[in-house]
């Protein structure tokens, strides 16, 4: 049984979770503006939404306070701290939920862990100085994601793969070495390929075909698709009409074997996940 520890929390992975998104940004690509009121994070809206999202099958919530969309401008490490900690402070005391931080700053990290988060969750890798260093140091799960580039702003810039899905299993082997050479256990990390992290959509698409690949770098994939480019370019829909594209790549990455969905409609993904899985447990057996 595969079991996910996030601090003191244990997710099973022998069942596939998914993770709600709940972004206290106003700039988020997708739905950011949900919690605010007058420009106002409302920690109150974001209560609701997250009790939405565990009442429809989440067992993760994603809380992130930097947008991470292509070209996004970074935001300052005091008001990132103002925008998620009054959040994650107020979740952790009202949610029987893993708090996921999605996050580059270790100062954010730190202050996450202190008020009740359960999982570090950095589109960088944990590269930034001493990012890597406070992860170590908590007993947090930690998600590592594949981006080529050095961050949101500049990654969509030509991206160039010789072969993307070889490219970027080279990168999470190296990652999760590096990890488990500093001590983390292998039962606290999670690998993200980075669907629209660096990437054309012929590059999405090929890794999505052969995500199953992935799977033998060692450690559980966590998948993001839900209302991205990849979808919209391919089907010709804005944001709000990505639905049921999104749904199609949540069967088709459980199929290949990711064992954490990340999603911003939870009750449609959850209902996609748990069928897929009934076909696969039929046809093997389980």
């Amino acid at each position: 049984m595969a079991i996910l520890q996030c601090a003191g929390r244990a997710l099973d992975l022998s069942q596939v979770q998914v993770m709600g998104i709940l972004n206290v940004t106003p700039d988020s690509f997708s739905d950011g503006g949900s919690v605010y009121q007058d420009r106002r994070l409302s920690v109150e809206m974001a209560l609701r939404k997250a009790e939405q999202m565990v009442h429809e099958g989440a067992t993760l919530i994603d809380i992130g306070g930097e947008s991470t969309r292509p070209g996004a401008t970074p935001v300052p490490v005091e008001e990132e701290l103002a925008r998620v900690v009054p959040v994650v402070e107020r979740l952790s005391r009202e949610l029987d939920v893993v708090l996921s931080i999605d996050t580059s700053a270790p100062e954010v990290m730190q202050a996450c862990a202190d008020a009740g988060a359960g999982l570090l969750n950095d589109v960088r890798s944990f590269s930034r100085p001493g990012a890597f260093e406070v992860a170590v140091a908590t007993d947090l799960a930690l998600c590592v994601m594949h981006m080529q580039g050095s961050s949101p702003a500049t990654m969509q810039l030509r991206p160039q793969y010789q072969e993307v899905t070889e490219e970027v299993e080279h990168f999470l082997q190296f990652q999760l070495q590096r990890c488990r050479d500093a001590g983390i256990a292998d039962n606290r990390l999670l690998l993200d390929p980075g669907f629209g992290f660096g990437k054309t959509l012929e590059h999405n698409l090929q890794l999505l075909n052969r995500l199953q690949q992935l799977q033998t770098v060692g450690a559980p994939l966590l998948v993001g698709t839900s209302r991205k480019s990849m979808i919209g370019m391919t089907l010709n829909r804005p944001v709000d009409e990505r639905l049921y594209g999104s749904l199609a790549t949540v069967a088709l990455a459980v199929e290949r074997g990711a064992k954490v969905i990340r999603a911003h409609d939870v009750a449609a993904t959850v209902d996609v996940v748990r069928m897929t899985e009934a076909v696969i447990n039929e046809a093997t057996g389980a």
